[in-house]
This record gives structure tokens, sequence and C-alpha cells, in this order.
């Protein structure tokens, strides 16, 4: 990821004026302003902008490097040298001074070592293919990770709509209270529950508003985009909010806003009883999820790419063993070179041959080879573990979403009769009937029942991304190794 930074400074009238504005690589999928970004989209962004899906690309490479590695063996050996020679030798019976130049060239080439190098270039292909199953299970990782702050941020704002809406509540309540007491009809105690029970409504509205930023932080990060502008994000057929678009946006971050003063008095606040309601969600409607137990668990041994990784190390390992037992056999190669001599007798001479021959310490390879049975094992090991683990995973998962699944439809009661009892506890308070901690407990419930369901909403949706993890479920989005970004 490639960062730049251009930084302005203005001296004006008021003050010092510092702009920063980010600028970016082509290689990076930035955000602009005004976009309208769905799940996928998100998701797009991340793959594209991931340090550790780059990394898994360069361990591809890499691995591609070891395989063409290993098949130079069969490639030849090309030897070429060259030389300026002198020699002075004195003596008492006579004095000898010669000098010469000489150039040589030879080649090497392999013939056969008895499959040595066809099991080198084995084991690097199926570490190649290991190394293609790690990327998948990266991307995997960071699609549920996008997923699960996608959700997080739907959630938090669909929380802080029910903040908002209860301030509201609480606002309206306090004014014909305030009313009310006015004329006599209610006791100051009741006045002042109500100027409680609505600071008590903008603390929670603060705190709300502190988890949706800290929920888009969260998006933001999951997708790599530092200095993101204002954006929207779309509903999931599965957190549905009345508005089609959720404002993502932390651009006025540091702005502040005063809550501490009580609402403007309103004349005819002793004629409203009606009821602030609001519906967070519209229409919940999903498809339950598509498998069985029983297919989740084959699907997941199917598709896990952590298990086929593992499974071409054991087969990596299995050729490494195979190719360590061939270091007894002997290697064959033919060589041929040319020489020319240029002194005062010019000579050149051209050559050729075929050697067989071995060479290997009995104890230290009967230890290589033992060393590497025993890698076997552990990758056959590891295998059987994650077989346990992915079923444990699955089964796990798959409770957690079924459970969430069965609570949502009873959530929404809970919503629906809660605000029928404060519609309720509304009335009787306006008539006289009702005592202010029956209103305010009707109140607290209907708040506490709508914050319940989008907690379950959002659950629900985190679990079965959880489940679509634990499944390996192929994501509908593009995403090639072979790209060098």
């Amino acid at each position: 990821m490639k960062l730049a930074g251009k930084i302005k400074i203005f001296l004006v009238i008021t003050g010092l004026f510092i702009s920063f504005t980010p600028v970016f690589s082509a290689e990076f999928a930035a955000v602009q302003k005004g976009m309208v970004l769905s799940l996928n989209d998100c998701i797009e962004i991340a793959l594209k902008n991931s340090p550790n899906i780059k990394k898994s690309k360069y361990n591809y490479r890499l691995s591609k490097t070891d395989v063409n590695l290993a098949k130079s063996d069969f490639f030849p050996t090309i030897t070429l040298g060259t030389g300026l020679n002198y020699n002075d030798s004195k003596s008492r019976i006579r004095n000898y001074e010669n000098s010469y130049y000489n150039a040589q060239a030879s080649v090497n080439q392999l013939i056969w070592n008895f499959g040595k190098t066809n099991a080198r270039i084995k084991m690097q292909k199926f570490n190649m293919i290991s190394s293609q199953f790690s990327f998948d299970n990266t991307v995997l990782s960071t699609i549920y990770t996008v997923k699960n702050n996608y959700y997080g941020v739907l959630a938090a704002k669909a929380s802080l709509d029910v903040n908002r809406a209860n301030v509201q509540i609480n606002e309206r309540n306090y004014q014909r209270t305030k009313a009310y007491f006015d004329e006599g009809i209610r006791s100051k105690i009741d006045l002042v529950n109500a100027e409680v029970y609505l600071s008590d409504s903008k603390i929670a509205l603060v705190q709300a508003e502190n988890q949706y930023k800290n929920a888009m932080v969260q998006l933001n990060n999951s997708m790599y985009i530092a200095y993101a502008p204002e954006y929207e994000i779309k509903n999931t057929e599965t957190f549905n909010f009345k508005r089609n678009e959720i404002p993502v946006n932390l651009e006025k971050i540091s702005e502040k806003s005063n809550m501490t003063t009580l609402p403007k008095e309103v004349s005819d606040a002793t004629l409203t009883s009606s009821v602030e309601k609001l519906n967070v969600m519209e229409n919940f409607k999903f498809d339950p999820f598509p498998y069985t137990f029983e297919k989740s668990v084959e699907i997941a041994i199917d598709n896990r790419p952590d298990l086929k990784a593992y499974e071409n190390t054991l087969k990596a390992m299995k050729q490494s063993l195979l190719y360590i037992k061939r270091q007894y056999y002997p290697t064959l190669s033919g060589t041929a070179g040319y020489t020319l001599r240029d002194s005062q007798y010019s000579t050149n001479s051209f050559n050729m041959g075929l050697t067989l021959n071995t060479s290997f310490n009995i104890m230290g390879l009967k230890n290589e080879i033992e060393a590497g049975k025993i890698q076997v094992d552990i990758a056959q090991n590891d295998i059987d573990l994650l077989k346990q683990n992915i079923y444990f995973e699955v089964q796990s998962a798959y409770i957690n979403m079924i459970q969430l699944e069965k609570q949502i439809p009873l959530l929404a009661v809970s919503v629906k009769q809660t605000l029928e009892n404060l519609e309720l506890a509304d009335g009787r308070y306006s008539v006289g009937i009702g005592d202010y901690i029956e209103l305010q407990d009707a109140k607290v419930n209907y708040n506490n029942a709508q914050q319940a369901y989008v907690e379950g909403v959002y659950n629900y949706n985190v679990a079965r991304a959880a489940l679509e993890q634990a499944i390996a479920l192929k994501p509908n989005v593009k995403i090639n190794i072979e790209d060098k970004n």
C-alpha cells in the first residue's frame, strides 16, 4: 500500500489552518465521497487493499519460483573460464621462463538420477498448491472480518436511532409533565423524575453515537482505507432498515453539541399523549440457511482451504521423504568441454565423458529418512486434528445461528408487546389514572426490547457469517492469485 500526503498550510486572519489531503496510488482502492457501497463492494475494496492478501500472493509467487528452481536440475550447467599464466624457473643448470593464455568452456548435463529431481519437483509443486489454498483461506478470513464490521455499523446505526427516538420520547414527556406541574395536576417529584430520565436518555444517546463512530472505524480499518470521506452503505437482506442507505461519516468527528439544555416548552404539551414509535426493522424476512448440519460438515470438508493446504503439505512431505530415500542412488551425467591454450606450442582440445557417481553418509542419511517419516506422520496428524476441529467449529456455529434464528421472531413480538404496554401506560398517565413509575417502566421496557431486537439481528448475521466461513462458502467476488497487485 502506497500512501503519500500533501500538507497545505495557510495563514489566515483568524489563525493557522492546516489542510491534509491524502493521495493514494492507483493500486489502492479508495472510497470517494458520496459513494453508496454494498457489502460486496466493501469486500472487494478490502481484498484489493489487504496487506495480508498481498503477502499471500507474494508467498505463492515464491513457491512458483521454488518449482522452477527444482526443474533447473534438468537444465545444463555451463562453465566458462580464462586465465593468463606466467612461470619463471631458475637453477644452477639453466633458467626457464614460460607464459601462456588459456580459455576453456564446458557443459555438464544431468541425464538421470533415478527420480531424485522428479521427487523434488513434485514436492515443490505440492508446496505451491498449498500456498494457493493458504491464499484462499486468507481471502475467507478477510471477507468474514468485513462482514462482521459491516453488520456492526448497521447494528450501531439502529441502536443510535433507537436511542435518538428515546430522547424524543423523554423530551415530549418532560414537556407534558412540566405543563401538568404548572397546572397543579402532577407533583414536583414527577417533574424531577422526568428531568432525570431525559438526562439518562441523552447519556445513552452519547454512548450510542460513540459506539457508532467506533463501528465505522472498524469497518474502515477492515477495508484498509484511512481518511475515508462520507459515504453510505446499503442494507442487506438479513439486516433491513427502513432506510435503504446508512450514512458513514467521520469527517466531523471533532464537532461537539450541547445536550445539557432542557427542551423548549410547548404550549399544547397537555394535549400530546401519543407514543413516539420507531420500527427499527421493517419486514425482516430472509431465506433460512439452505443446508442441514450434516450437509454443512460435508461442504466444509470439501471446501476448507486450510484443510486442502494441509493435505498438500502431507503430499509434499511424502515426496520429500522419497527424495531423501533416493539419495542412495547414483547420478548419471554427461560432460563436454573445449580448451584453448595459446603458448609457444599452441594447443586446443575437446573432450566428452559420462559420469556415474554417488556420495552419502550412511548414518546421516538413515537419520534423515527417519526424520522424513516423522514429518509425514506430523502432517497426517495435523490433518486428522483439523478435521475434528472443523466438525466442532461447524457444529458450534450452526447451533448459534439456529438458536438466534428462532429468537428473532420472539424478539419482534416482544417489541410489539412492550409498545402496546407503553401506549396503555401513556394513556393512563394522560388521564391521571396511572402513576409516573408505571409510565417510565413501560418506556424502559420498550426501549430495551428494541435494543434486544437489534442486537439479536446483529448476532444472527454474525453467526451466519461465521458458519459460512466455517464451511468455506465461495464468495461472490472476483480475485485472482496471479494478479500482481
